[in-house]
């Protein structure tokens, strides 16, 4: 009798035929993030720039409550990602180098937490506070 051999096919999923090997993980299913992750992602970011804050909503220019948190809304289409941020900005600090700040820190923080490419950080300063509120605000 002569031995049989039989040629082993790889199992779906391997790799080169070498048992367990999977294939690469982005071929392997796809990752959704929502929006409202980016959203949290932002504002958190903001957080770390010095003389930038949340802003409360406010309806005829009245304000509904103490600031807060900065109001973000965020989409996601494929790997893009686009951000629109209503934040205040401390009395006196130069608002055009807060903002740059604000949007360096949101872009770099979203891209390397999600893998999205950041395409827009539009930002709306709908108020500035007094120096001596710096210490008081919670985010």
């Amino acid at each position: 009798m002569t031995p049989v051999t039989a040629a082993l096919e790889p199992a779906p999923g391997a790799r080169g035929g070498a048992p367990g090997a999977l294939e690469p993980p982005e071929t392997r299913g796809r990752t959704e993030i929502a929006d409202r992750v980016l959203e949290r992602i932002a504002a958190r970011a903001l957080t770390d720039v010095d003389a930038a804050g949340g802003s409360s909503r406010r309806v005829l220019g009245v304000s509904l409550g103490k600031d807060s948190a900065p109001r973000v809304t965020a989409r996601v289409d494929g790997g893009l990602a686009t951000l629109r941020m209503t934040i205040s900005v401390v009395y006196p600090a130069p608002i055009r180098e807060v903002t740059r700040d604000v949007r360096e820190r949101v872009t770099r923080q979203v891209g390397r937490l999600t893998g999205l490419e950041v395409r827009q950080v539009d930002i709306e300063v709908d108020r500035l506070l007094p120096a001596r509120d710096l210490e008081r605000r919670v985010l």
